[in-house]
């Protein structure tokens, strides 16, 4: 069994555990109902040989009758077994859903921004899924394919033994060869599960993404190249299932016959001892019975282990994510950030991704409390993984952040970030109503306090046009509102967060001159009594900051105000800046 096999079922055992009262309920209906019907043709044998024996029919009826009242009184007694069974299972698999779902959203937001980068979100989602339902799917065949069936030969093969030992060695030699085939088999057609569901995940990565980005398919009028490649994988997808399903059939095959052979030996022995007067009528109907129970059941066992191990392959992928550890972890008893003043402090820092490729190299900066900073500079030169490393999306390579002289490494993450607010170039919004979006700021905020912060980021202005207003959702990633429209909405929400320090990626690139003016304005009073970084592109923007920091190939290249850095001959800032008021014209 592979280690992540064996992880799978650890991770089904340990949230099983947590309502073992409802799985021992399971459990004991399922095997007390097995017992039952497995007991109930014993009776039937002493039916039918008492039968025979009798002179008339109306000899022996008063046992006959005893006989069916038993045997009607064993099948009650089952049915509340099953029962107990069957609603005890519609509470125990629901609640352990619902925990794997759980432990699984909180487990993927507990990774970093770095894990998210390089995997599609909808095969992120499909895999909980896959998960989710893998549970349900592998417990229904435990209890209700492979217990039963466990139970059953146990008593089955027990009773044979003592009663028939010749019989009994046949079908237990029969059993042992039967089962030990289908679990090669299962495990054979494993490998070739295990490739259609990575397949599968594929496929659906590639379906999400290409409908994420429908609007560059248009525009690129790929939609005949990126369904080839989508061909390409149901194609393998179609070829993996074909083939699996062909060695399905065979095992049936196998199966078929060896039951037709079993059938023929015990009946050709139970012959035989008929013929010495060792065999009654009931003795047919007992091995019958058994036979039909054995062979019911076993008919579906290849097929139950072959499905176990598919469902184990879906869940497979996402235990391999449980099982990756969170890149940025809070150290044991990590303490929350208290920040008194906003100072905020890069102390030599180094960053290198995936620690090979250095993006940030030994940057050190001292922003005082209350200081507003632009951060300017080419692109690719760092900028937003300053910002990154800052909320600590990644924890740096060499060196310390510290805020007011707390290291921001040894902190709980969730007060760090609790302490900041942030505005990026492109916010993304939740599919949820705009009301709820500004409100994401802070949660116990009041409707007046969040259209307050709407009105003060100018979103009042553009909610009035829509009939439901504040309670209009916006759209999956915010696609119902203009660039601008959701920028405001972020603005509005880190107004309403009202964080000691502020971050600003750009957070007025996507508004006209009109809306950027007044936001300007909007911003200018937000950040006072604020610590702020502002990251750049427009120049405009950081005009008015207290100090600019010009940054290149991940260093300070150079530092000052806007007049001072404007005053240095041949400095990268004064070239950017006449780039952009009229280099490109000349």
């Amino acid at each position: 069994m592979k280690p992540v096999t064996r992880d799978t079922f650890r991770l089904y055992y340990r949230h099983s555990m947590v309502h073992r009262r409802l799985l021992w309920l399971v459990l004991t209906g399922v095997i007390g109902g097995i017992a039952l019907s497995t007991v109930v043709p014993y009776f039937y044998k002493l039916f039918f040989d008492t039968l025979a024996k009798s002179g008339g029919q109306t000899a022996v009826g008063h046992e006959l009758t005893r006989i069916i009242v038993i045997v009607l009184a064993l099948h009650g007694v089952e049915w509340i077994f099953w029962r107990a069974a069957t609603f005890a299972v519609n509470r125990f698999q629901p609640k352990v859903m619902a925990d794997l779902s759980n432990t699984s959203f909180e487990y993927l937001h507990g990774h970093s921004v770095n894990f998210f980068l390089n995997r599609f979100v909808g095969s992120i989602v499909r895999r909980v899924g896959r998960m989710v339902r893998s549970f349900e799917n592998i417990s229904d065949r435990l209890f209700f394919n492979l217990l039963p069936l466990v139970v059953r030969m146990v008593i089955i093969v027990g009773v044979l033994v003592i009663w028939r030992p010749m019989i009994g060695g046949i079908v237990a030699v029969w059993i042992v060869i039967y089962l030990a085939a289908s679990y090669y088999f299962a495990l054979y057609k494993l490998r070739f599960d295990v490739k259609a569901s990575a397949v599968d995940s594929q496929a659906t990565g590639y379906l999400a993404d290409t409908i994420t980005n429908n609007t560059n398919v248009k525009l690129f009028t790929a939609q005949q190249m990126e369904l080839a490649g989508y061909k390409d994988l149901t194609a393998k997808q179609r070829r993996l299932h074909t083939f699996a399903w062909d060695l399905a059939a065979y095992m049936e095959a196998f199966q078929g016959g060896f039951m037709v052979l079993l059938e023929f030996v015990v009946f050709y022995v139970g012959i035989q001892l008929w013929q010495v007067g060792t065999f009654s009528v009931g003795d047919f109907v007992l091995v019958q019975t058994y036979l039909i129970q054995l062979m019911t059941n076993l008919w579906e066992v290849s097929r139950t282990v072959q499905r176990v191990y598919q469902d184990l392959a879906e869940a497979e992928e996402m235990v391999e994510i449980l099982n990756t550890p969170h890149e940025v972890v809070d150290r044991p008893n990590a303490q929350g950030l208290t920040v008194s003043q906003g100072r905020i402090t890069f102390n030599d820092v180094t960053f290198a991704y995936r620690q090979t490729r250095e993006i940030i190299q030994n940057f050190s900066l001292d922003v005082k409390p209350g200081e507003k900073v632009g951060l300017v500079g080419p692109s690719g030169a760092g900028k937003t993984t300053i910002v990154g490393l800052l909320f600590r999306y990644f924890d740096v390579t060499s060196g310390q952040i510290l805020i007011d002289g707390q290291n921001i490494a040894a902190v709980a993450q969730n007060s760090l970030r609790g302490q900041m607010a942030f505005v990026s170039q492109d916010p993304i919004l939740f599919h949820r109503t705009i009301m709820e979006n500004i409100r994401y700021g802070r949660p116990a905020a009041t409707d007046d306090e969040v259209i307050a912060a709407a009105k003060t980021a100018h979103c009042d202005e553009f909610v009035q046009h829509f009939p439901d207003q504040y309670r209009t959702y916006v759209g999956e990633r915010g696609v119902r509102l203009s660039g601008g429209e959701r920028q405001r909405v972020a603005i509005a929400r880190a107004i309403l967060k009202n964080a000691p320090i502020l971050v600003l990626d750009e957070a007025t690139s996507s508004l006209d001159s009109h809306v950027e003016a007044l936001i300007q304005d909007a911003l200018a009073k937000l950040m006072m009594g604020k610590t702020a970084v502002v990251i750049a592109h427009r120049l405009s923007t950081v005009n008015k900051m207290d100090r600019i920091i010009v940054v290149e190939n991940g260093r300070i290249a150079e530092s000052g105000t806007h007049a001072a850095l404007l005053a240095q001959a041949g400095g990268l800032y004064k070239k950017l800046w006449e780039l952009q008021a009229g280099g490109f014209i000349s």
